[in-house]
């Protein structure tokens, strides 16, 4: 039990500094510009999908269902994240 609650303060943690990046980044150059909505959209993002994977890792058994249900997770955040920041597929999310 202890070790599964390590997991999920590490996942906190861990989008938390992922989130610190583009903080940083925004007193150093103008080419990074995030307004409140997006570290908030990008942690909503960041923090469901740790945790779905913790889910799937504390559910699933079989190690191979568990890398392939990871990785299409993994898939649905990159595609979210790339529609988000450059409209790949042209919806109304990305401001097209």
């Amino acid at each position: 039990m202890v070790t599964q609650n390590k997991r999920l303060i590490g996942i906190v943690f861990t989008v938390a500094f992922l989130l610190l990046i583009p903080l940083i980044a925004m007193q150093f150059t103008n080419e990074v510009d995030w307004d409140l909505a997006d570290f908030v959209i990008m942690g909503i993002l960041l923090l469901s999908t740790g945790l779905l994977a913790e889910l799937v890792i504390r559910k699933v058994r079989n190690t191979e269902s568990r890398l392939v249900i990871i990785g299409i997770i993994l898939l649905v955040l990159f595609l979210i994240w790339a529609e988000l920041a450059v409209g790949i597929f042209g919806t109304p999310f990305a401001g097209s």
